[in-house]
């Protein structure tokens, strides 16, 4: 499969602007007044909590004032005022941490919300989209966008938004307190900075892309291995997959090292420029105090008010480049959204009506790449519960039937109809509802046998699963469990053997009672023994629906009601088993050939 294409480049101005626009109604959802109302109530929290923060430092410059006057209750004054002072610092944390647990629940159903929305696009695309990508790469992708919008509300509403508010407010106090000399000063300073603190984070944005990739392409090869692990095992290939793996965890540590060492030099220079600010104004204000303009408080008020300030300064740099790696994740999120459904139904689709389940392929012409074609004019009928059988050598098109009639794929000429209904006007969830399906290498889900029956039918009931399991003959087998129908799988459902998986498989078709009815190579992976006894349980599913065997095996489908011969995705030999023989073609060939590798087995066996 191919891999995940790297991370985008820095977004432009524009493409910030239509994230930003794409993001906002998830903090502003419609038709929801009560997370609209804790937006709000979060913002005036945030507007209480600055005006009480920049009250601290004017507290305890009265204090100082009142200390310095020497007047007789000056004593008193001072300790209320530092009372203040410190009732003042409280009531800001509390603010703070009021304004959190009030906007929490917006931000956490932001994140839900644009998580299901990612999630349900996903499982509208198609099946060719699925394999061309890595998993473990496109969960990576989904888990940063997702976590980006939690971090973007954060930042924006609760950083920059409140920064902004304290630097003007600080700016006024200067101005009326200390003339315009101050105010330039502090001006220049959040100027430089900004500058500085903009152009060091860009070069660590791209630091951190290069970082980002390398962890994305690890993550994706380990997530590949691990999936693969019986093949690891059964090629003995330890060594290769950990230097394999050692080879993109290496690049990743590089890059994270280039990126930390980046940080260093942007601390640096930040402390630089707001310390010679501070010391500036410092000296200024003492200047001023010597020529009687100023007072002893005026020295901490000053202080204070340039501390509070570096305070969100200070995490400028991180926040900078959060949003900026936010607005980068929840592009690539969005982009993901933004890809269209290969397959999607057409404009004013109808269910499809099933009335006996008549299967039709006129003329059909497909290929997975317009390069190279798959099927050549292929034309069948099943007439309902009738059983066709479709055989042929590896390549030859077989399983490409089912893809097309589950519609996983459009066909690029010809028409397949259900009870004379072409499936490319009805809607998809009303066809594969109709169509049930043994593949030849079942994948359950990492849960309990009872979970992956009932997946079948999600709402049926406990005596519906037990009789599915009886009918796909396994429900002794799930009684002789220790845990019974709660017994995990695991994953891929690699405890189960291959004859148990396809047991619980066809017991969720049985569940699932559809009127057609796709085995597609389901017992060409079992020994004789097993399959003989799954060909049993095979038999009483496939009984009065509308069912397509693509077949391995011959022996297994000499009751067929016709049997179709694929060479090249081309059908060269039609008819019964008995009529095929005779005839002494392609399917005799392949029938003698079985026949021969069968004796020899047992033979082999004496």
């Amino acid at each position: 499969m191919q891999s995940m294409a790297a991370p985008p480049g820095p977004p432009t101005g524009d493409a910030d602007f239509r994230t930003l626009r794409r993001f906002l109604p998830y903090l502003w959802p419609a038709g929801r007044g009560d997370l609209k109302l804790r937006v709000v109530a979060a913002m005036l929290l945030v507007l209480m909590g600055k005006g009480i923060t920049l009250a601290m430092p004017y507290t305890l410059k009265l204090a100082l004032d009142a200390m310095a006057a020497g007047v007789p209750d000056g004593v008193m004054v001072a300790v209320a005022l530092v009372a203040s002072y410190a009732l003042a610092r409280f009531a800001g944390v509390l603010f703070d941490n009021l304004r959190n647990a009030v906007f929490e629940r917006v931000g956490q159903d932001a994140a839900r919300r644009l998580s299901l929305d990612v999630f349900t696009h996903i499982h509208q695309l198609s099946l060719r989209f699925h394999l061309e990508r890595r998993t473990g790469a496109l969960t990576r992708l989904i888990e940063r966008g997702t976590k980006s919008i939690d971090t973007m509300l954060y930042f924006l509403l609760f950083n920059i938004f409140p920064t902004v508010i304290e630097l003007t407010a600080v700016c006024v106090l200067f101005w009326r307190g200390f003339g315009w000399e101050l105010v330039a000063a502090t001006l220049v300073m959040v100027v430089v900075y900004i500058i500085y603190t903009q152009r060091i984070t860009d070069w660590r944005t791209a630091l951190r892309r290069e970082m980002v990739e390398s962890d994305q392409r690890a993550t994706a090869r380990a997530v590949d291995s691990l999936l693969n692990y019986e093949t690891v095992k059964y090629f003995n290939a330890e060594a290769h997959e950990n230097a394999n793996y050692g080879k993109a965890i290496k690049r990743y540590t590089d890059a994270a090292t280039k990126s930390g060492v980046s940080l260093a030099w942007l601390n640096v220079g930040q402390s630089l420029i707001t310390n010679l600010l501070m010391a500036g104004a410092l000296a200024y204000v003492v200047w001023g105090w010597n020529q009687g303009r100023f007072t002893v408080g005026d020295i901490a008020f000053v202080n204070g008010l340039l501390l509070q300030l570096f305070r969100p300064l200070d995490m400028l740099g991180m926040v900078y480049r959060e949003i900026r790696q936010g607005l980068i994740d929840m592009e690539a999120m969005f982009r993901l959204t933004d890809t269209a459904p290969e397959i999607a139904d057409a404009p004013g689709a109808a269910p499809l009506v099933v009335q006996g389940g008549h299967i039709r392929f006129d003329a059909v012409n497909f290929g997975y790449d317009p390069r190279r074609q798959i099927l050549h004019d292929v034309s069948f009928a099943v007439p309902p519960g009738a059983k066709l059988a479709v055989v042929g050598h590896s390549g030859a098109g077989k399983s490409t039937l089912s893809r097309i009639l589950y519609r996983f794929y459009d066909i690029q000429g010809g028409q397949v109809s259900i009870d004379g209904q072409d499936i490319a006007g009805v809607t998809q969830s009303s066809l594969r509802r109709a169509i049930g399906i043994v593949p030849q290498d079942t994948v359950l889900f990492n849960e309990s046998i009872r979970y992956n029956i009932a997946y079948g039918r999600p709402d049926a009931s406990e005596a519906e699963i037990i009789a599915a399991a009886r009918g796909a003959a396994i429900h002794d087998f799930i009684l002789g469990l220790p845990d019974g129908y709660d017994t995990q799988v695991g994953e891929r459902g690699l405890k189960l053997s291959g004859g148990e998986k396809q047991r619980v498989a066809i017991a969720r078709t049985i569940l699932k009672d559809p009127a057609i009815l796709i085995l597609d190579e389901a017992t060409s992976a079992l020994d004789s023994a097993t399959e003989a006894s799954i060909q049993d349980a095979l038999g009483g599913v496939s009984q009065g629906r509308t069912t397509i065997v693509i077949a391995h095996r011959l022996s297994t489908i000499t009751d067929a009601d016709e049997i179709l011969v694929l060479s090249a995705g081309r059908i060269i030999e039609r008819g019964r088993h008995d009529a095929l023989l005779a005839r002494g073609g392609a399917y005799a060939e392949m029938w003698t050939l079985q026949q021969a590798e069968a004796e020899a087995e047992v033979l082999a066996a004496e």
